[in-house]
């Protein structure tokens, strides 16, 4: 690791902690030449599919992408960032398990409503609006009633 004060490469690991999710380590270091100390992560590097979006294009999945959506639709909503965090890992667990080598966007869509619905209503309502890209207020309204009768 370069130590991000004095870009020396000798450091060593004072200390490591497995994540409370279990998916990443925090490494604590020492470097070696001026003995400051800072923090590195590990996670491991995960195999997800290629995007094909809505117009055909692909692109490589972006876990920062997601969740800056996912966090869009919660916008002063009462969901707590672990929450949040916890829906992104639950969406990458389910892409790896599928083992897709590429995925439809909307496939990743269904998924990240599924977890919404379960996190808050209004946050789903946000989402499935700008997600399924209603052409009028009646399909809106209908995607409201069924939360209704629910």
């Amino acid at each position: 690791m370069k130590c991000p004060f004095c870009q020396s490469l000798d450091d060593k690991v004072i200390d490591s902690r497995l994540s409370a999710e279990a998916d990443h380590i925090k490494r604590r270091r020492e470097c070696e030449s001026c003995h400051r100390r800072f923090n590195t992560y590990e996670r491991i590097e995960e195999i997800l599919p290629m995007v094909i979006k809505k117009d055909g294009t692909r692109e490589a999945f972006d876990r920062i992408k997601l969740s800056n959506g996912i966090k869009k639709s919660c916008e002063k909503r009462p969901v707590g960032i672990e929450s949040l965090n916890a829906l992104v890992r639950q969406v990458e667990e389910s892409l790896q398990e599928k083992g897709y080598k590429e995925i439809q966007s909307n496939e990743i869509g269904e998924l990240v409503m599924r977890g919404l619905k379960d996190l808050d209503d209004v946050a789903y309502v946000r989402f499935a609006s700008v997600y399924r890209s209603f052409r009028d207020i009646n399909e809106f309204m209908n995607e409201l009633k069924g939360l209704l009768k629910k």
